[in-house]
This record gives C-alpha cells, sequence and structure tokens, in this order.
C-alpha cells in the first residue's frame, strides 16, 4: 500500500464514518474497486477507525469533559442515596442513555446455534463477499431509513408550528431520551455493525427522530455513542489483525499518514453533517445512498453473471 492510497482510503473514511453513507461501505467499495482488499489492510483499517475516533473525541471534548464530571458525581449521588431517577439534568439523561443503548452491543457475542459462530460472525462473512451484494441492498436501506427519519422529523416541526403564533421553526423534538428510545436507537447500532454499508450515523439518527427526538440532539446522541463502538471496534479488530497470519503488513508513515487525514477529514465531515441537518438538506443524502445502492447492484448482478470482479477482473464469487 503507498501513501496516496492511505490518503484516498483516509478520506473515504473520514467523510463515511459520520455522514450517513456508510464508512464500512464505502471503503468496501474502495477497496473492490483498486483490488487492495484482504486481511493484510485489516490492521490499517482498524487505524482508521482510531484516526475518526480522535475527530469525535476533539469536537466534543467540552460535552465529553463535562459528561466525565457529572458521572462521577452520579457515582456519588448513588452510593450516598441522593440519585433521583426523575430529577437527573441533561448531562446525566444522556449517560445513563447511553449506557442503556451500548447493552444491545452484548448481543453480538451470543452464539448462533448451530452454525459454530458468534452474531458478530456476520458481518465477516457478509463483508468477506467478493461481490458486494449485500452492501447494495444495505445502502438501499440506509437511503429508505434517512427518508423516514426526516419524514417524522417534518411531522414532529408541524405538529409543533399548531402550537405557535408566528416566529420560525427551528427544530423540534424532545431533547432527552427514555430507556426506549436508547434500546431503539442500541439495536439499531447492532444492525449497521453486522451489515456493511448500513450507516451507523444515518440509521442510529433516522431511529431518533422516529421516536421524536430533536434532531440536532439526535445526531449529538449518534456521534458520543459511536466513541466507545468505535472505540471497542477498533480493539477486537486491531487484536485479530496482530494474531492473522500477514500480521501488521502496511508501513508505519503509510499508517500514520491514513490516521491523520482522516482525523482531519473526519472532524470536517461532523460539521458538514451537522450544517446539512441544520438546513434540512438531508435529500442529498437519501438520494446519494440510493443512487450508490442500485448502481452497486447492477454491478454486482454482472459480478454474478460473470463470476469476476468488473473492475480488477480477478475471480469473484458471492461467498468466497
Amino acid at each position: 500500500m503507498t501513501i496516496i492510497d492511505a490518503i484516498i482510503q483516509g478520506v473515504v473514511q473520514g467523510l463515511t464514518e459520520f455522514l450517513p453513507v456508510s464508512s464500512s461501505g464505502h471503503l468496501a467499495i474502495t477497496q473492490h474497486v483498486t483490488g487492495a482488499s484482504g486481511e493484510g489492510n485489516l490492521f490499517f483499517n482498524v487505524m482508521l477507525h482510531v484516526g475518526t475516533l480522535v475527530a469525535v473525541v476533539a469536537f466534543y471534548h467540552k460535552l465529553i469533559w463535562s459528561l466525565i464530571k457529572e458521572f462521577f458525581k452520579m457515582l456519588g449521588d448513588i452510593f450516598t442515596g441522593k440519585f433521583k431517577w426523575r430529577k437527573m439534568n441533561y448531562e446525566r439523561n444522556l449517560i445513563v442513555m447511553l449506557i442503556i443503548a451500548l447493552i444491545p452491543l452484548f448481543i453480538m457475542f451470543i452464539p448462533i446455534p448451530g452454525a459454530g459462530m458468534k452474531v458478530k460472525d456476520i458481518a465477516e462473512v457478509l463483508s468477506g463477499s467478493q461481490i458486494l451484494l449485500f452492501t447494495a441492498l444495505s445502502l438501499m436501506l440506509t437511503s429508505v431509513l434517512l427518508a423516514v427519519g426526516a419524514h417524522f422529523n417534518k411531522k414532529n416541526c408541524s405538529k409543533s408550528f399548531k402550537h405557535m403564533k408566528g416566529g420560525s421553526v427551528e427544530s423540534k423534538g424532545r431533547e432527552s431520551y427514555t430507556p426506549l428510545d436508547s434500546v431503539c436507537v442500541g439495536l439499531t447500532q447492532v444492525a449497521a455493525a453486522l451489515l456493511p454499508g448500513l450507516s451507523r450515523s444515518g440509521s442510529t439518527l433516522a431511529v431518533g427522530e422516529m421516536r421524536g427526538i430533536n434532531k440536532q440532539k439526535a445526531l449529538d446522541f449518534t456521534f458520543v455513542l459511536g466513541i466507545p463502538s468505535i472505540l471497542a471496534a477498533a480493539l477486537l479488530e486491531g487484536v485479530e489483525a496482530v494474531k492473522s497470519p500477514d500480521g501488521i503488513s502496511v508501513e508505519p508513515l503509510v499508517i500514520l499518514v491514513g490516521v491523520a487525514v482522516s482525523a482531519v477529514v473526519g472532524y470536517l465531515s461532523i460539521l458538514l453533517f451537522k450544517w446539512f441537518l441544520k438546513t434540512d438538506k438531508m435529500i442529498i443524502f437519501i438520494i446519494y445512498t440510493a443512487i450508490v445502492g442500485v448502481a452497486l447492484l447492477v454491478i454486482s448482478a454482472i459480478e454474478i453473471y460473470n463470476g469476476a470482479n468488473l473492475f480488477t477482473g480477478e475471480p469473484a464469487a458471492l461467498f468466497s
């Protein structure tokens, strides 16, 4: 892998990790087109995720610091009997709901009866396909979820507008999550982890909007929830990468460039996503994921028929 490859994949990772278009799906597409896929790139992919983790921590450092301080205050109240569920402030509510939203991730480690694998291994099977049919279908599902989420957001704003006399409606909906909201978002995050092409940020945002959450608060929840999720994924994949036969086969300088690019581009993509959401321009992502999904579906059909990668000419099968 060259530095140019690292820059390209760093840009793809940085843009797609936070924009609602699926980072795993676009990395799969990039590697499919360039022929750079394989176990040798697993550690590099992990480090790209670390870069985007740096980006989200840098962007939300004030909120994260306030959550850390509030977490220890909350622990003190719990041990002294002063904790009151109904009297939680915004930060305390956010902490509790983030914890609840992370619980469904344990589903990933449940064994599948008779399959000799765990739920999390489904992601490896689907993403390991030499033909990106599942990525195509997942991108189309992302488009549908974004469209439904946008519909519910407009519906919430319309209801709020009926109770106002003049003025403009910026962004309506609840600002605090309930346990049911968090469980729904957590289950959606599990689905996004299993399906290559299903955007984590887009799908969890959409579910938040469907549940009546203020769209900007739903997006903040999505990004902060991504911190432990990305970290856990990086640790698990990092261990697998080190244990793999190829180990760390990418040069340190190439890795460093990829991490730096994904971090910078990731930070800018968070800014961009928040602007798109605030100005109600999500239709761009709805159309984009639909077009890419359909195009990839056509390419997959051609590759299944020919039995070869359309771009590299290498033999390809739906299941390797």
